[in-house]
């Protein structure tokens, strides 16, 4: 294969980029589900950016209130005053999280690694306030991905992502997770059987804690560690109800998953689960400024108003007004265009539909090993052999010189490498905008394909 790793065409840059052996377009125009680079090339988003993008670029509506409320009042601290906008921001968004949160509260910062690092230290002294301070453990799964910082890091179960922070980190149990495609357990009932196993694991893991166990968190449909696999039935319920009974307090993940993309306002709602903390971020503003948020159960915040009165947490930025009046309408955009119902892939004619159905030969490529997923969020895993399941080696970075033939014809993916074991393992993320319309959607599945085969072919001949 040719060297994708090459910058060329591109000057030295005084920004510290993600990558110093990838070449990065600028980027200058965004419409719809396009984006177009310096040089007027146009591609189609076909992953959100990286599951951000839900009601599509270029909408002015936001930015229009956006820009309404920074003439204004453009900043105040929250040590200092709440503001209108995110006092209404927080009732709306409570209510678009459903009867779980009727009268809790919603806590807002600039991103998702933020909003998990505020849950871990919510739940710590939720704990704290109802008189165990001994629970201060967070335990969650093996393969996932919470967060950048370090709190987030300390959850994520994501090796390639946490491997020389390792020192810097608390180091909790990481119990094993369903992933049907390479199950450890037999798979001979859909993983049902298997999915009480690995439920089984939490249940030991805290008994083993004795007592010092304050919360799990998990991805309802996993990110970007294992590429959109979903839980298999029953299993999410049973950690559910493992969680209330050992007194263990359940945090969702919902970054990625969140603010409609799964087909629900939030993908737990498949399942009928009802955390006691959720976090949403990425497609909460769908990428037109920085915002997350921790969304706290009634339970959680009682036990504080009525305990010490104050938590103890906070960020500079957190309620940022022009960012709250862009998440806010963001929120009202996509409730008023029915765009959580466009990503319902149980829907007929939906854009979940539609791109479930281009997705189905995919299979039929020899190096395509599973595409999985639900509603706007899909992974695609790559291998070298079919029967055996046999990853490709992860230094020959398979989906990333796929993604890099996919971008040279036009559409945008999403790789990442470590599904098998934290290192080797390739996958794709799909994540289109909900406004995609069912010929985009056809012709960027056909681009990945030919991309595909394009890398599959020059493997086999290296």
């Amino acid at each position: 294969m040719g060297d994708s790793t090459q910058i060329k065409n591109y000057p030295p840059s005084a920004l510290l980029r993600r990558s110093f052996r990838k070449a990065f377009p600028p980027a200058v125009r965004g419409e719809g589900v396009y984006l177009w680079d310096q040089t007027g090339k146009r591609y189609l988003d076909f992953s959100g950016s990286a599951a951000v993008n839900f009601i599509g670029h270029g909408v002015q509506a936001i930015v229009a209130a956006m820009a309404q409320q920074a003439t204004q009042l453009e900043f105040v601290h929250s040590s200092q005053f709440t503001t209108p906008v995110a006092e209404e921001y927080a009732q709306e968004l409570l209510e678009f999280a459903g009867e779980n949160f009727v009268g809790g509260s919603v806590y807002f910062t600039c991103g998702g690694s933020e909003a998990i690092e505020t849950a871990l230290k919510l739940a710590r002294q939720y704990q704290v306030e109802i008189g165990q301070e001994r629970r201060h453990q967070m335990l969650s799964r093996a393969q996932s991905y919470h967060g950048s910082t370090l709190g987030a890091l300390s959850v994520s179960g994501n090796r390639r992502r946490r491997e020389i922070y390792t020192p810097m980190v608390r180091e909790w149990a990481h119990v094993g997770m369903p992933y049907c495609y390479r199950c450890s357990f037999d798979c001979s009932d859909g993983c049902r059987n298997c999915g009480q196993q690995y439920a089984a694991e939490l249940e030991h893991a805290i008994e083993s804690a004795k007592g010092s166990v304050a919360a799990f968190i998990f991805e309802p449909v996993s990110g970007a560690t294992l590429g959109a696999v979903t839980p298999p039935p029953g299993y999410l319920q049973s950690i559910a109800e493992i969680c209330r009974r050992n007194g263990v307090l359940l945090i969702a993940d919902e970054v990625m998953t969140g603010m409609g993309r799964t087909g629900r306002n939030f993908a737990v709602e498949h399942w009928d689960v009802a955390p006691d903390i959720l976090v949403t971020a990425k497609g909460l503003s769908s990428g037109y400024t920085p915002l997350g948020a921790v969304i706290a159960s009634s339970r959680v915040v009682e036990a504080i108003a009525s305990g010490s009165g104050s938590f103890l947490h906070g960020f500079t930025y957190n309620a940022h007004p022009i960012s709250l009046a862009g998440g806010r309408a963001v929120l009202r955009h996509l409730m008023e265009r029915n765009l959580v119902q466009a990503a319902d892939s149980e829907r007929e004619q939906s854009a979940g539909a539609n791109l479930a159905r281009a997705l189905a030969n995919l299979p039929d490529v020899n190096t395509v090993g599973d595409v999985r997923g639900i509603g706007l969020l899909r992974g695609v895993e790559f291998v070298a052999d079919k029967l055996s399941k046999r990853p490709f080696a992860s230094k020959e970075n398979f989906a990333g010189f796929v993604a890099a033939a996919s971008a040279k014809r036009g559409v945008l993916v999403y790789p990442m490498q470590g599904c098998v074991d934290g290192k080797s393992g390739d996958h794709l993320l799909i994540a289109p905008p909900a406004v995609i319309t069912e010929e985009q959607i056809n012709w960027a599945v056909e681009q990945l394909q030919d991309a595909i085969l394009e890398v599959s072919s020059e493997v086999a001949t290296a």
